[in-house]
């Protein structure tokens, strides 16, 4: 369900956006959307610690969902 989400954000960002930095990991370093949506669209570990960092900080807007945290 996220990752629909993340893909309907992604596919609305313009052009020169999606290369800018939008995540630094501790362990990865600087992550872009670009970076994101290959990551996630594989399926990689490293795809699902983006996202689940991106819903977090509430980057891509969940509907129907309460992601609020205790």
């Amino acid at each position: 369900m996220h990752k629909d989400a993340f893909f309907r954000f992604y596919a609305n960002l313009p052009l020169n956006i999606r290369r800018e930095v939008i995540l630094t990991l501790k362990d990865r370093g600087p992550i872009t959307w670009e970076v994101a949506y290959l990551e996630i669209q594989s399926g990689s570990d490293l795809g699902e610690e983006i996202l689940k960092k991106l819903v977090e900080f509430k980057f891509i807007p969940i509907y129907g969902e309460d992601t609020a945290t205790e």
